[in-house]
């Protein structure tokens, strides 16, 4: 089968697309036939290198976080899933892999596919929507009425962090370039501003800043309101290890203000996901699609800035 790997830190195209073989699922695992899956910012910095003093895994490394697909096969003591379901997941945690033609992940990192979405758009989702449905819901506490502010609105997480937030009643403001302040307002947001122009002292106050830019983080707690709480999500890329330890510092000191988590979604938090897709509350925003061969220009391009949303890579163009 085919699989995106690197064997060794740098740029883009240090990705490329071997052939590699099928893995089997083992005890309480699935294997599933790969449709599609996201290219996530966060792989960006572990195949660079930036994060390599927090990763032990030796090379060649694979990429891809999350997938949609078909079961193909199931390992001893799986009862939930048969040959030919349409299923969505996210692979173990801290680990890579889901740009390839077959991934074999335990099946607590699966639940059922959206039956209103095609299982490519789909590809959008898993990654993304588990983040800030747990960040919203679970870290911050977002309740109706309450005021949210989304920094970096246009990416993958910040795209569903608007359109969740409104589906729970918060008031959103949206932070995002000036062309894509109507598209941002279109996702849902009641509010949308230039970051450019738009500084930290010229916002109010917020309930809940939803942080996915990395930067001026301090600047942007002065923002919140006595209660407030900030779920920080990203780090500042010019000195990444130093905003980790940072960030992880100041959660360490003010939990109940400022928070900070590592994705690592339930199998009911993956299937609330699906609920909410079918219900209409969060729909998937697809920038571009790429087959696998084109995976170092979708990190390229991810790394230039300007997204909407997601870009995904199609498992299934190319495949014999």
């Amino acid at each position: 089968m085919r699989a995106v790997q690197y064997d060794r830190f740098g740029p883009p195209e240090v990705l490329r697309v071997d052939e590699v073989p099928v893995p089997r699922p083992g005890r309480g695992e699935v294997l599933v036939e790969v449709r599609a899956a996201s290219v996530d910012a966060g792989e960006i910095a572990f195949r660079s290198g930036r994060l390599r003093r927090v990763s032990r895994a030796g090379f060649p490394r694979r990429t891809g976080g999350d997938f949609t697909g078909r079961v193909s096969a199931v390992g001893p003591g799986v009862r939930t899933w048969r040959a030919g379901d349409a299923v969505w997941g996210l692979m173990p945690h801290f680990a890579f892999g889901s740009m390839a033609d077959y991934v074999s992940v335990p099946q607590e990192r699966l639940a059922r596919a959206p039956e209103n979405l095609s299982l490519l758009e789909a590809a959008a989702l898993p990654v993304s929507g588990t983040t800030a449905l747990t960040a919203l819901t679970d870290k911050a506490r977002l309740a109706s009425g309450e005021r949210l502010l989304v920094r970096g609105a246009t990416g993958g997480v910040g795209s569903i962090a608007v359109q969740l937030g409104k589906a729970i009643g918060a008031h959103v403001t949206a932070l995002a370039s000036a062309g894509n302040l109507a598209w941002v307002t279109a996702l849902g947001a009641d509010e949308a501003r230039d970051y450019r122009t738009t500084r930290p002292e010229d916002l109010e106050r917020f309930d809940v800043i939803l942080d996915v830019v990395g930067t001026d983080l301090r600047a942007y707690r002065a923002r919140l309101t006595r209660r407030g709480r900030m779920v920080a999500l990203a780090f500042d890329p010019d000195r990444l290890l130093t905003s980790i330890l940072a960030s992880g510092a100041r959660a360490a000191v003010a939990p109940r203000r400022f928070k900070l988590f590592s994705n690592n979604p339930s199998a009911d938090r993956i299937a609330e996901l699906t609920r909410l897709a079918e219900a209409g509350s969060v729909r998937p925003v697809v920038d571009s699609v790429f087959p696998a061969t084109g995976v170092a220009e979708a990190h390229r391009r991810l790394e230039a800035g300007g997204v909407r949303g997601k870009y995904l890579i199609d498992m299934e163009r190319g495949r014999p």
